[in-house]
């Protein structure tokens, strides 16, 4: 589970459930009829506890699983996946504890009866705005900042885990420096000898590292960078298909290797490679 993914939204909803579990064991009746000793709670009523306060909490759990479990396709329940689902579940509570409220007949309402509607109206209000809201869409913890920022195909801090790589491996497209070779896009060879983007010598005959005929844009321009992604955002394939081929997780640093139009390609750590079309709050190592 990766708490990263997680909104300020999300943390709404898990402090109302926490609050309408507490609830359930407040009284519900405040009357003459009850001594104080003797006033039912929540769980002292079947029918209470599970359609407003287990409904909230599983409601709760819903949602904040199908944001901290990201999959390329979502699970669903009756035709709506997790989050969808819990959003439902979490309006019912509301809707019922709201109908518990109005619908005493010479009852006051107790504490725990009042705390509960409020509860439950807070969970539902923030799982229906927390996609609207921009400040509800913001993460709930920030991404983490790399200590020394490597270049493109340089080996990552000594803790190997800077970036999201597992510790003693080398990203794509890494190579040896003491082995004498240049990163991606460095000049080598002998001075005075201008060197292709990947770092081999020039071609005879200068015709090499110009702009086409056309005008394109050399992909030596391009510099690769580290990026981290502020909310959980799915990674489509070069194809241009809108299948979602991987997620890219908040918290963990990918690397972009080419710009592609509006978008980036790229890499996660197993490898694969996709286009980001929502670059939008990328945070640049």
């Amino acid at each position: 589970m990766n708490i990263r993914s997680l909104t300020r939204g999300d943390g709404v909803v898990i402090g109302a459930a926490v609050l309408l579990f507490i609830a359930s064991f407040l009284n519900l009746y405040e009357s003459s009829a009850f001594g104080s000793s003797n006033a039912p709670n929540a769980w002292d009523s079947l029918g209470t506890v599970m359609s407003i306060h287990l409904a909230g909490v599983i409601a709760a759990a819903l949602i904040v699983t199908s944001r901290a479990l990201p999959q390329p396709q979502p699970r669903r329940i009756a035709g709506l996946d997790l989050g969808q689902f819990g959003v439902a579940l979490a309006i019912f509570a509301a809707w019922t504890a709201l109908w518990s409220l109005i619908g005493l007949d010479g009852i006051d309402a107790g504490s725990g009866l009042i705390l509960g509607f409020v509860a439950a109206l807070i969970l539902a209000a923030a799982a229906v705005a927390t996609p609207l809201v921009p400040p509800l869409k913001a993460a709930l913890v920030g991404a983490p900042r790399p200590r020394t920022p490597q270049p493109y195909g340089g080996q990552p801090g000594a803790t190997g885990q800077g970036y999201g790589y597992p510790g003693g491996q080398q990203p794509y497209g890494a190579q040896g420096q003491a082995q004498g070779q240049q990163p991606y896009g460095a000049q080598g060879g002998q001075p005075g000898q201008a060197s292709g983007p990947f770092g081999g010598g020039q071609p005879q005959g200068g015709g090499a590292g110009r702009p086409s005929a056309g005008g394109a844009t050399p992909a030596g321009d391009f510099a690769p960078f580290w990026f981290a992604v502020p909310v959980a955002r799915p990674l489509f394939g070069e194809d241009g298909s809108q299948t979602p081929i991987a997620e890219l997780a908040p918290g963990t640093w990918y690397l972009a290797v080419e710009q592609r139009g509006p978008g980036l390609v790229a890499q996660t750590q197993d490898g694969r490679r996709g286009v980001l079309q929502d670059t939008s709050g990328i945070q640049r190592g």
